[in-house]
Formats: C-alpha cells, structure tokens, sequence
C-alpha cells in the first residue's frame, strides 16, 4: 500500500476518528515510509482480530475434529484443516475487504444492498451456532478440569456445576474487560494472544517429546499434507489390511467410510465457523480499523489465525494418529464377549447384527450374543478396538509412556484442552452479544452487548450440566455441533460472494481486472467445497427433511433477490 493510499483511505475525517486509531494509522504510515521490516514489525504490534479467530477455532471442535482424523486416518488427513482453514481465510479476508472498504456494519449492509433473507439468515445462524457450539466447550472444559488436571478432585456432579459454574464467571469476567473499550479491548486481546499461545505451546510440547523419545516417521507427516481426495471414497491405508482379513469386508468397509468422512466433516467445520464470520468483521470495526488497515488485516489472518491454527491441529492429529491409528490393545480383543463393555461392546453387536439380521439378534438371548462375538474374527475385533470413540483423557493417557507415570502428560494436556475451552466460550459469547446488538439494532458495546454475550454462557453451561453430562465420551459433543456448523457455513459464503460483487456497496472499492476474476474464482472454490461438506452433512444427519429445509431457505432468497428495489444494485 503507497503512503498516498494510506493517507487518503478513510472513512471518516480525523476530527470524528478516535486517537488510537490515529496513532495506529501513524505507525502504519511511519513503518511503510521504513521499508518492509518496519512495516512487519508494526503489523505484529497492531495485530488482534485474527486472534480473535484464533480462540474460537482452536476449541473444542478443532480438538475433536483433529484427535479423530489423527485417529481414523493416521498421517493421511494432515491436509484436510490447513486447506479448509486457507479457504476460510480466502473468505474472511473478503468480509473484511467489504467491511474496512465501505465502513459500513455488514449485516445492515447485506439488507440494503444484497438481499435480507441472507442477513437474516447469516445472522440467525451465527446467533445458533453461539448457543450450540458453547455447550460442547463447558463440556470439553469440565473434562479436563477433572481427567486431566484434578483427577479424582472435584468429581461427580457436584464437580460437573462446580467446573461450570467457574468456566462461566471466568469468561464473563474477561468479556467484561472487552466491554469497557479502550484500554479493556486491549487487555481482552493480549489475554486471548497469551491463551492460544498456551494451547499451542502445550501440544507442541506433546509432539517434540514424541519426537525425541520415540521418533516419528517425518515423511509420512509430511506426506500427509498433499491432499487426497480419494479418501471421501475409500478407508485410509491403515486399516485396509484389517478390512481384507475380516470376515466381512464389504460391512467395515462401509463403516468405516462412514465414520471417516463424518470426521472429514467435522474437522472441516471447525476450521473456520459461520460465527467466526460474524466475528470478524464486528471486531474490526470496534477497533476503529478502515481502509487503512486491509493490509494489516490479510497479515492478521494469515499469522495471528492461520499459523497458531496450523500448529495446534497438526500436533494434535499427529499424537493422535501415533498413538490411536490402526492399533488396539491386545488384551481387550483377547477379552471374552461377557466381559466386553462401552464402545467396543457396540461395534462389535453391530458386526453380528450386519452379519445375522437385526430380529434375529434381538431374538437372541446374552449368552447367544457373546457366543457370536467370539466367533468373530481376529481382524473383525481389531477393527471394533480401532473404531472405539476416544477422548482427551484417553490421549493425554496413552501419552504417559512418553514423559513417564507421573501425571507430567495429563498436566500439559490439560493445560492445552482448557484453554481451548475457555477461550472459545470468551469468543462465542464475544459473537453473541454482537449478534443481538445488530439485531436491535443498537450499537456495539454496552448492556445490550453484555447481555447477548451472557447468553452462549447461560446456554453452555446448563445444555452440558443437564442434556450431555452423561454422555459416554464428553470430548466427542464437538463433532456433532462441528456437523452443525457446516450446515450453515455456505449461507455467509454465498452473501459474501454477493456482497464483494454489489456495485452499490462496494463502488469505487469493487475489486476490477485480474484481482476480482481471482477473487471470484477463489471464493467459488470456498463455497463449492462448503457447500459439499453441508450437503453430505445434511444427508447424513436429517435426510430429506435437511434437503426440504435448504430448499425452502433457497426461494425465500430468491424471492428477496427478484422484488429487490432497483437501487440495490445486484447483478442478475
């Protein structure tokens, strides 16, 4: 950005703008007078958003989302979070293109100039996805606090109120910070740097000493990285001797794939969430950031979201896949069918179910039941142990070989798993009072803001205490609201694309020539492959009933987008 830009890019005139962001914009236009180095020292400075995006994303579903790749795919998945991450990015960047171009707060800018069903719609959605998505972090939290940090200290379920009770006062009481503004934005941004510093130092940790003790097979992680798409139809390489040697191959085929492209899912929607999108654009506008800053914006994104991100998930799918892919425990497949309990019990009735038929083993009395899991084979019982669903516990567990017995695991571990929790509910409840705000249209800040932001809280908090504490593994909750996520993520893609290509929003700030055909070209691709994922998401989960919901979202937009008034502009 030239030095002229950088001076004539404003919204606002400088009597009407706050002097912090005069003094930002004066280091800006100081640093890029220096040269390149200045300039980069004054972005890691100024930088802060995309560490706001850090905290949401690195939380309970990128944990999950990357334990179970790590899990179900080895090595072979390394790909899959960093490329759903840079798509994400392509598209963050161009909500915050709009946002900082026009200064314009983007859900009032979607009704007027795109179309309000999707304003609605995105903000709807975020507003859900706040709600659901915190109950899986007090979850997440509750575990760690009591697998991994203080086992057998605060248990049962006075623990399980007592852990969320403190989640909750803990992250309100930094939201508050952040509502004071000013000096209180800053103090909020350096907590959120320090929590997703302490997430990504402790699992990084977890793989250095792997990587000392035991040695890792660096060219297979490597390797890992290439994208394969092949695996949407096929097992991982792993577990295909397993599935040969079974006595049912066409079953675990299919059982696996299932479970694998559930997880590709998963892992896909935690990279970069439909309220992260609303995130982002509010966050930038509460620091007072405009044209000046799009280029301070695209380094936030691609250091102070991408980099901490890329780190965190690939250490965790890492340990994961050293750990978990294709290995069992030898003494539970040599187990006898009525000792067999949880999970493995599970997988393997269903084996007998696919191979006897539903009535029959119903039919069947314990005794008969036992008898035909025995009967498996060895390759069948293997697979039933592999597919078992794990949680934090039992990978910070199966690492204690590394540092040895004395609870060093379980304590950076947890440490890491924590901190993803809090700073995720931080973050959905930072969303949420943005989201009400806007629905009220009422400005940013104040009673209003803290009382959306109180609300993910209050739904975290009892969602978990009363609708999942008794699920069987508490570290998978994050899957199924990941799925949830995904559905809705095509809705902020698709309005942004809208919203970059608006003739009346954007004017002389539109992209032209080669930057907006790649542009377009790059967030087509983004909503291509959403779109895919929120298809085989619905399909899987509610069938047609998913589809007739999509549909009738569909014509309400198309419906908004024909009785449109002229000057809203919109290209047909």
């Amino acid at each position: 950005m030239s030095t002229s830009e950088v001076e004539t890019n404003q919204h606002v005139s400088d009597d009407a703008t706050p002097a912090g962001v005069l003094a930002d914009r004066k280091t800006l236009q100081e640093a890029h007078a220096k040269g390149r180095g200045a300039t980069l020292a004054a972005f890691v400075k100024l930088s802060g958003p995309g560490w706001l995006q850090s905290a949401i994303t690195l939380g309970g579903g990128s944990l999950a989302g990357s334990l179970y790749l790590g899990v179900i795919g080895g090595y072979q998945f390394m790909w899959l979070q960093p490329l759903m991450m840079i798509l994400g990015i392509v598209m963050l960047s161009a909500i915050s293109y709009v946002t900082l171009s026009t200064g314009e707060r983007p859900f009032g800018a979607i009704n007027r100039h795109v179309n309000p069903v999707l304003g609605w719609g995105w903000l709807i959605a975020a507003m859900m996805a706040n709600l659901v998505w915190a109950m899986p972090q007090f979850s997440l939290g509750t575990a760690a606090i009591q697998q991994n940090l203080l086992p057998g200290v605060i248990d049962g379920r006075g623990g399980e109120w007592l852990c969320a009770g403190v989640l909750l006062v803990v992250a309100s009481v930094i939201i508050w910070f952040y509502d004071s503004g000013g000096k209180g934005v800053r103090v909020f941004e350096w907590v959120v740097k320090i929590m997703v510093g302490i997430i990504v130092l402790s699992f990084f940790g977890v793989v250095a000493a792997m990587a000392s003790k035991d040695g890792l097979d660096w060219g297979a992680i490597f390797a890992g990285f290439v994208p394969d798409f092949s695996l949407l139809t096929r097992p991982a390489d792993g577990l295909q001797p397993f599935i040969e040697a079974s006595g049912d191959s066409a079953y675990w085929t299919d059982a696996v794939l299932s479970t694998q492209r559930e997880r590709m899912i998963a892992a896909a929607a935690t990279a970069v969430g439909i309220n992260m999108t609303f995130l982002l654009p509010y966050s930038m506008l509460r620091k007072g950031w405009d044209k000046t800053f799009r280029g301070l914006a695209v380094f936030d994104l691609s250091t102070g979201l991408f980099i901490p991100f890329l780190l965190a998930t690939s250490c965790v799918v890492i340990a994961a896949a050293t750990q978990f892919h294709a290995q069992y425990d030898d003494a539970e497949i040599d187990t006898p069918a009525a000792e067999t309990t949880g999970g493995y019990r599970k997988n393997l009735e269903a084996r007998v179910v696919a191979e006897v038929g539903a009535t029959e083993f119903d039919e069947m009395d314990t005794a008969q039941k036992n008898a035909a899991i025995d009967a498996l084979p060895q390759a069948d019982k293997q697979l039933a142990a592999m597919l078992v669903t794990r949680d934090a516990f039992a990978l910070a567990g199966s690492l204690e070989r590394l540092f040895g017995s004395g609870g060093a695991t379980q304590l950076v571990f947890g440490v890491g798993v924590l901190g993803m929790a809090i700073s995720t509910i931080i973050t959905l409840m930072l969303i949420n009072g943005f989201c009400v705000t806007e629905m009220l249209d009422a400005p940013s800040g104040g009673r209003l803001h803290r009382i959306g932001a109180f609300l993910p809280g209050v739904t975290g908090a009892l969602g978990f205490l009363f609708l999942w504490s008794n699920a069987e593994a508490k570290f998978w909750l994050a899957v199924p609201t990941s799925n949830f996520g995904m559905v809705l993520l095509p809705i902020a893609y698709v309005t942004f694309f809208l919203m970059m290509n608006s003739r009346s929003l954007m004017g002389a700030s539109m992209l032209t020539g080669g930057s907006r055909v790649a542009m377009n070209l790059a967030m087509l691709l983004a909503i291509v492959v959403a779109s895919v994922g929120a298809g085989m998401s619905i399909w899987a989960n509610i069938g047609w009933y998913g589809v007739a919901l999509v549909a009738v979202f569909a014509v309400l937009a198309l419906f908004a987008y024909l009785i449109r008034p002229p000057s809203m502009g919109m290209p047909r």
